[in-house]
């Protein structure tokens, strides 16, 4: 672990604090978490810009998916 200094508004602050408390977390543990699920949410944002990118590019032409429509039959129940 890093210990780092950072400059953050007091309301934010308390805000925090009142989160991590009520989840029995300390201040770092909470912000370290808050930080990873930030990194997590770009990397799924990245991975659905290229991801639609592509279709763009090169979008599904229906002969690609026709096969499949079969196979989405469940039956009766």
């Amino acid at each position: 672990m890093k210990t780092i200094q950072f400059t953050i508004d007091e309301n934010l602050l308390a805000q925090v604090d009142n989160a991590a408390a009520s989840r029995g977390e300390t201040r770092s543990a909470f912000i370290r978490n808050a930080l990873q699920l930030a990194l997590r949410r770009m990397t799924v944002q990245q991975m659905e810009q290229r991801h639609a990118q592509g279709y763009a590019e090169i979008p599904v032409v229906s002969d690609e998916i026709d096969v499949w429509g079969p196979e989405q039959v469940w039956g009766e129940a």
